[in-house]
């Protein structure tokens, strides 16, 4: 039996719970018959399922069907990086993409309490980065990407950038080493904030790119 179609049809079966609204699943027994799978069969998928995230079975309690986090997303792309199946230009390239398309969806949906708050990481990290303050300025630089992504609250946006965040702090971590004291990779950001305030979603675009390419020409990447 596929994972997929297991998982369709433990969802057909699933009750949410009155109090916590879980999705229990029935017993091991009842899904042994309804399913038409040996015990073992059964209990080597829900293993897979709970080890990917989909499923939480403690004793004693039963077991629930539930949406993962995105370990198992940062999983992959690790594993697929480590095994040459995915490179680091390619994220890179994904990452662009990603954070186009965010920028763009950020001026539309954007609250003046979330300009405000952009504007105010890249402040920090601005400062930071004038100081020498390395770790505060990469801190920064990630929380301002965080918070775009936050800002247009998309589910398949957040788990993307959630998967690729380790990935992608490894690549800034880089990219701000070998830029060394430019601070033009702090201040593009404020073109971006601004386009988005205006709710210029062409222009955030352009600078979002913008924001790529002083990377890309200081950095030689």
């Amino acid at each position: 039996m596929e994972l997929a179609y297991l998982v369709q049809r433990l969802a057909e079966q699933a009750t949410p719970e009155p109090r916590t609204g879980r999705l229990r699943l029935p017993t091991e027994r009842e899904q042994v018959a309804s399913l038409a799978v040996s015990r073992g069969a059964l209990r080597e998928q829900l293993s897979t399922l709970e080890m990917l995230g989909f499923v939480d079975r403690t004793q004693g309690r039963g077991s629930y069907l539930q949406v993962p986090d995105a370990g198992f997303m940062q999983l992959y792309f690790d594993l697929s990086h480590q095994l040459g199946h995915l490179t680091q230009p390619q994220f890179a390239a994904a990452r662009e993409l990603l954070e186009v398309a965010v920028a763009e969806a950020a001026a539309r949906l954007a609250s003046a309490d979330d300009v405000d708050a952009l504007r105010a990481i890249v402040d920090d990290m601005v400062r930071a980065g004038g100081q020498g303050d390395v770790q505060g300025a990469l801190d920064a630089d990630v929380a301002f990407h965080r918070r775009l992504v936050r800002v247009v609250d998309n589910p398949v946006f957040n788990l993307l950038h959630d998967g690729l965040s380790h990935v992608l702090h490894r690549e800034l971590v880089e990219r701000r080493a070998a830029a060394g004291d430019s601070r033009e990779i702090d201040t593009v950001h404020h073109g971006i904030v601004d386009a988005i305030g205006e709710r210029d979603g062409d222009g955030a675009r352009i600078a979002m790119r913008r924001h790529f390419e002083v990377f890309a020409a200081i950095t030689g990447t």
